[in-house]
């Protein structure tokens, strides 16, 4: 493994650090200014300090600005569905039908924030549980900065599974390892997410309820949590596709019919102002009171104003599900219109509508996007215009729809360009990329003691990218060499790594932008970038000690 200079890895650390000073410091910068600024710092110290190629280092600026769009659209298409949930009346019905079966503020988190979003990231991934979970928890009164730190908490067990496994079949699959490792490696990532739901949504809820309102209901929660995880667990046995995915649909059942039955359930009691002070240091708006009891509404009815998430959620699964082979009529890039743009690379542009350009500056960066895969078009403004259509909805409730999305969005495009364009540069440059002398310097200071931290090279690549299938695709290899030169279980030490990258997801700066503009707050990414930052270390002590027992 090449040596990392103490210096080189300082510097490469340096833009991350002033980026987290500007966001979390007292008057903090926004992040459609702090992440642009960061972006700017790194290219500045990508040509000068690392002397990098100057041709390559605008292409990887063209294909990150590029890229920015993937989440844009999801974001986008995630609030447009929100909004058309709202001007319709579904969310109202859907709050009046959870009140129906249960007003306790807990069992409405772990049904929505837990369960739900489980099963969600399990068909999709891309951020996709906190865009739809966290919109209905605003919906029943819950304040929105909580929220926004308690689904990127929750969304960590199941994403190393998320979108039907793609990070460990395919995150792993680049590496030389047999099938049998790769089944190992899911089991092993299984086991260790399994300890830690034990604890991570507790904290998770604690951001939106007190202690005392989750001890009252503890056995509940861990019903709830069982519920998922069982399964989760039993089917990383014998696949490293489905655990999330049907892990959650099985949780979300039992849990809603648990909630319904009162089970483990204490009465009722509405949160107060003091308790929120207490467990987050911060007066918020407390959530609603449980409301009057609703009319019972009939199945049709609820069926009905639920479309917008069954029909989300059905679309998901169909087009994911690799036995259904939609997946590939939707991401095929057989060129169907092909243009050279001179300098700027060659575009394509297949039947599945995925767009490429490639050879940008006549380097290696590329662009893709797939129009009909990526969770936006298909299934958010597809199921926004048929939510529209089956309530018959005027056409002013769309514009009103559309037009508070548009406002909604102006700023996180900002934020998500500087974020795409300071994650590229970081990623470019082969082996002396930023992010990989960034890497090789905590695995050379560590030594033997590496599967101690393992995860925590996870948790940067998740961090600087987003997603546990980016970060094992980076990371894995050297993970693989570490575990290999210092005797270590290499299978243990790929799922540290796959673990790593899910807890990652916590504090990633996309996805924390991304849950900030869904919810509309404004100027707090570096409030939640603080709070959920502990978790995360929790999160990579209790793998640790898993992974010392496996070993």
């Amino acid at each position: 493994m090449p040596e990392a200079s103490t210096l080189n890895a300082l510097i490469a650390l340096a833009p991350i650090v002033i980026l987290i000073v500007m966001m979390t410091k007292k008057n903090a910068v926004p992040s459609y200014i702090a992440l642009p600024i960061a972006a700017a710092l790194v290219y500045a110290l990508k040509l000068t300090w690392f002397d990098a190629d100057p041709n390559l280092t605008n292409a990887t600026v063209i294909a990150g600005l590029l890229t920015a769009f993937i989440p844009i659209f999801i974001i986008w298409g995630a609030i447009l569905l929100f909004k058309t949930m709202e001007h319709t009346g579904a969310m109202a019905q859907i709050r009046a039908w959870l009140n129906t079966v249960s007003p306790s503020p807990v069992a409405q988190l772990m049904i929505i924030g837990w369960a739900f979003a489980f099963m969600i990231e399990g068909a999709s991934g891309f951020g996709t549980p906190a865009a739809l979970a966290a919109p209905i928890l605003i919906g029943l009164g819950f304040p929105a900065l909580r929220v926004a730190c308690l689904a990127l908490i929750m969304n960590s067990v199941p994403v190393t599974f998320g979108a039907v496994g793609t990070p460990t079949w395919f995150g792993m699959g680049q590496l030389d390892l047999s099938s049998a490792q790769i089944m190992e490696i899911g089991i092993k990532s299984a086991l260790i997410h399994g300890v830690a739901a034990l604890v991570i949504p507790l904290i998770a809820l604690s951001f939106v309820v007190s202690w005392r309102q989750i001890r009252a209901n503890i056995v509940f929660v861990y019903l709830s949590i069982l519920a998922c995880v069982v399964p989760y667990v039993l089917i990383a046995f014998v696949s490293y596709e489905f655990p999330s995915l049907l892990g959650g649909m099985i949780g979300l059942v039992l849990s809603v019919v648990l909630a319904k039955y009162g089970i483990g359930l204490a009465r009722s009691e509405p949160t107060t102002e003091s308790e929120l002070e207490t467990a987050a240091e911060r007066p918020v708006t407390a959530p609603a009171s449980a409301p009057t009891p609703a009319p019972v509404m009939s199945l049709g009815s609820l069926v009905k104003a639920m479309f917008p998430l069954w029909g989300t959620v059905l679309v998901l699964i169909v087009t994911r599900i690799p036995a259904l082979q939609l997946k590939g009529l939707l991401t095929s890039s057989e060129p169907m219109f092909q243009a050279s743009l001179g300098s700027l690379g060659n575009f394509t542009l297949s039947n599945a509508l995925v767009a490429q350009l490639d050879s940008i500056f006549g380097t290696d960066a590329a662009w893709s996007f797939s129009t009909l895969y990526i969770p936006a078009f298909i299934p958010f403004f597809l199921v926004a215009g048929a939510s529209l259509l089956l309530f018959r909805a005027k056409p002013e409730t769309g514009w009103t729809a559309w037009t508070e999305t548009y406002d909604r969005m102006k700023k996180p495009i900002l934020a998500l360009m500087g974020a795409l364009v300071m994650v590229g540069l970081m990623r470019a440059g082969g082996d002396d990329a930023p992010v990989i002398i960034i890497g090789q310097f905590f695995a050379q200071s560590f030594g033997g003691s590496w599967q101690l931290v393992s995860s925590y090279l996870g948790a940067i690549g998740a961090f600087f990218s987003g997603s546990n299938t980016v970060s094992n695709l980076m990371f894995a290899g050297i993970q693989q060499s570490i575990a290999e030169n210092a005797g270590l279980d290499v299978t243990t030490i790929l799922a540290m790594q796959s673990v790593g990258g899910a807890m990652g997801n916590m504090v990633c700066i996309n996805n924390i932008v991304a849950v900030c503009s869904i919810l509309g707050v404004l100027n707090k990414e570096g409030w939640i970038l603080i709070r959920t930052a502990p978790p995360m270390l929790l999160y990579g002590a209790i793998a640790a000690l898993v992974g010392l027992f496996m070993a």
